[in-house]
């Protein structure tokens, strides 16, 4: 049976598998554009790329607390996630739009 730390677990490595897979056509599309446009995209994936490591930092320190110790972590963890998310919907709109 799952416990709850398995199922936030599953839930934050989900998240960050389909963010990935955005990200990755993000950088395709920053490769084949204009220098000008490149140096844009390039910005927007520098930034989200360091959420994504405190992201992945938070995720990891949840996935090695032992006992109910993942609990304290999970704010963290969560604020990782939300500054994650809005920078992920930033670049969205930049790479949407162009």
């Amino acid at each position: 049976m799952a416990t709850k730390r398995d199922e936030y677990i599953a839930k934050l490595k989900t998240q960050l598998d389909q963010w990935n897979a955005e990200m990755a056509k993000w950088e395709a599309q920053a490769k084949a554009a204009q220098a000008g446009m490149r140096a844009e995209y390039e910005k927007q994936l520098a930034a989200i790329h360091q959420h994504q490591d405190q992201a992945t930092e938070q995720l990891h320190k949840v996935q090695a607390a032992s006992g109910d110790a993942w609990m304290e972590l999970q704010r963290g963890a969560d604020e990782a996630w939300a500054a994650m998310r809005q920078a992920f919907e930033k670049a969205s709109a930049q790479f949407k739009k162009k």
